[in-house]
C-alpha cells in the first residue's frame, strides 16, 4: 500500500517512503540516547548531586514564595469580595432607612403621631407678641 502525500495528493515512491521511514528511525534512536545519558549514573553521581544542592534548594524556596504569595493574593481577592457585598448591603440598608425617615418626617404623619399624645395641629396662624418697654 502506497502511501500518499497529503500536501500534494499523490503517492509517494518507494524511495521517498524509505527515506522518510529511516529519518524518522534515526530521531527514535537519537532520542533514546538523549534519554538515557541524561539518566545514566555518569551523569547522575552524588558530587553532581551535591553540587546543585544550592540551587535546588534555592528553586524550592522559590516554589515555596511563589506558593505563598499566590495564597495570600487568592485571601485578600475574598476579603475584598466580602467586603464588597457588605457595602452593597449597607447601601440598601440606608437607602431603605433614609426612605422610612423621609416618609415619618412628612407633615401628615408627624400630625399623626402628635395626634396619639393629645397634641393638635395649629389651624390658625401663630400670633407675634411684642414686649413694649416702658421708659423711666
Amino acid at each position: 500500500m502506497a502511501k500518499r502525500n497529503t500536501i500534494k495528493q499523490k503517492e509517494l515512491s518507494e524511495e521517498v517512503q524509505e527515506e522518510m521511514s529511516e529519518a524518522v528511525e534515526e530521531k527514535v534512536e537519537e532520542t533514546e540516547n538523549y534519554l538515557k545519558n541524561i539518566f545514566s549514573q555518569k551523569r547522575i553521581s552524588s558530587y553532581l548531586v551535591a553540587k546543585n544542592l544550592p540551587f535546588v534548594a534555592f528553586l524550592a524556596f522559590l516554589g515555596l514564595l511563589y506558593i505563598t504569595n499566590r495564597h495570600l493574593a487568592e485571601n485578600t481577592v475574598r476579603k475584598i469580595d466580602k467586603l464588597g457585598r457588605e457595602v452593597k448591603e449597607m447601601s440598601w440598608d440606608y437607602k431603605s432607612l433614609n426612605a422610612e425617615l423621609m416618609k415619618l418626617t412628612t407633615q401628615t404623619e408627624i400630625a399623626k403621631r402628635a395626634d396619639t399624645l393629645g397634641l393638635k395641629e395649629r389651624t390658625e396662624p401663630p400670633i407675634k407678641l411684642e414686649i413694649v418697654k416702658e421708659v423711666k
